[in-house]
């Protein structure tokens, strides 16, 4: 295989020297042109078109995005909403920063498209307390927008109007799954909602029917209804299409943000091509590669998969094509394309430790398996850095986490106890030694005393 070469979609003006956030700029390189011939088109055609594309959510499940816009309850009778999950708070993710400071308008303008094919009157970006700046620049711009008309009562000389407006978190991981922040948004403790029947596309905001994606997402669905739900599906491999961005942090050498058609770039193109490879005297060790929740893949490993018909196939970890049902298949997911990379200076029990203490403090605390579960987990990992380990820790850990994963109301469960689960099944050894060179250390010291 060819070395990779990025196709920049989204990120296409991004750090691009001379090109700024305001309309001005956004208007000069074709802004906004896609959303005059939208508005000119039948709001299904548009349905169809991402339908056709297959676009899957970017923002961390990879749900397909025609399909949750079908799913939408438009018998009811009640206003729709759209929200703009904004909040990107899943560590080792940075890639809707970038586009909401550097290129707001291409998120207006996919927004307005949206809510145009789904006859939405009121949106909501949901913004990440810590991105003030970001909140800054896309008031800015909406303000932009509805002077030029683009955003508002009767847009573009049609009868269609829509209004945007930015809300900001506190600051929350929990804000990220969809139903915490629909309830924080109506002004409440963020405490993920039942599904069912709580379910977004029929008891959403306001308990009205509410269509939830992400940045990225949505700037896609400008570039499907320029080209066409077919011309876009041909970008990518089949049932991973267009592109994707990925973010790179960790021991590489070349971190950043990188944009490929999904699947067209392996994780070890990723890391030795496009990342220039391990620092210098090091290798790698491990990586994760869908946000800090995804389980952890270690390096060197060899996956057995099924094929289609029943026969199976083996692949190596440098072979793994970064798209979403390939990481599923070996084990992990590619969530939020936060790619978090490890090498053999890294302790995987005080990694973990890092890891665990952020899940705890983020619980919303409403289930009870994850409330405890998660400061349980933290509980140990912290004892076992702070000198107190214990050959079973490994063990111990892991029976907490099966404790956890698929007992709580939201995903947040799977969240904290994935990470502890691939930790300790990848590098159980690595737990074990851990506590034997603690123990031989302590010792050393009474025995000095």
């Amino acid at each position: 295989m060819s070395a990779p070469v990025q196709r920049r979609i989204i990120f296409k003006h991004i750090d691009e020297p001379g090109y700024s956030n305001d309309l001005a700029c956004y208007v000069r390189n074709g802004g906004y042109e896609v959303l005059k011939k939208s508005v000119l088109r039948k709001p299904e055609e548009l349905m169809d078109e991402v339908k056709k594309a297959g676009l899957r959510g970017r923002g961390g499940a990879g749900f397909p995005c025609g399909i949750k816009w079908t799913l939408v309850d438009r018998k009811s009778g009640k206003p729709i909403y759209l929200i703009v999950n904004a909040d990107e708070s899943e560590p080792g993710t940075f890639k809707d920063r970038y586009i909401m400071e550097q290129d707001p308008h291409q998120l207006i303008e996919g927004i307005m498209i949206t809510c145009f094919a789904n006859n939405v009157k009121q949106a909501y970006i949901y913004i990440r307390g810590e991105f003030p700046q970001g909140a800054r620049i896309l008031e800015q711009a909406i303000a932009e927008a509805r002077a030029a008309n683009f955003v508002g009562p009767s847009i573009l000389g049609t009868n269609y109007g829509c209004e945007i407006y930015v809300h900001r978190g506190a600051g929350a991981y929990i804000c990220g799954e969809e139903t915490g922040l629909i309830e924080s948004l109506e002004g409440k403790r963020p405490y993920p909602r039942i599904k069912p029947p709580y379910f977004p596309a029929v008891l959403g905001l306001y308990q009205c029917p509410t269509i939830v994606n992400n940045v990225e997402t949505l700037c896609h669905v400008k570039h499907i209804a320029d080209m066409g739900g077919d011309a876009y599906a041909k970008i990518g491999t089949p049932n991973n299409t267009g592109t994707r961005i990925l973010c790179v942090s960790g021991h590489v050498q070349r971190p950043g943000y990188y944009e490929f058609e999904v699947g067209k770039v392996t994780l070890g193109q990723l890391l030795n091509e496009v990342c220039g490879g391990p620092l210098p005297g090091r290798k790698f060790k491990a990586v994760i590669p869908g946000g800090s929740s995804a389980k952890i893949l270690k390096c060197g490993e060899v996956f057995t998969l099924k094929n289609k018909d029943g026969s199976t196939r083996t692949l190596a970890f440098d072979d793994i094509p970064m798209d979403f049902d390939t990481l599923a298949a070996v084990g992990t997911m590619g969530g939020s394309g936060g790619v978090i990379v490890m090498d053999d200076s890294v302790n995987m029990v005080e990694a973990l430790g890092n890891i665990n203490a952020f899940y705890a403090h983020e619980s919303c605390g409403q289930c009870t398996p994850c409330r405890e579960g998660s400061l349980w987990m933290k509980k140990i990992t912290a004892r076992m850095v702070n000198g107190d380990a214990r050959p079973e820790d490994g063990a111990l850990l892991k029976n907490v986490a099966d404790q956890i994963a698929g007992r709580t109301i939201c995903a947040f469960g799977e969240a904290c106890a994935w990470p502890t689960q691939s930790f300790v099944l990848k590098f159980g050894d690595e737990f074990k030694a851990y506590a034997e060179a603690k123990k031989a250390k302590t010792d050393a010291a009474i025995e000095l005393v």
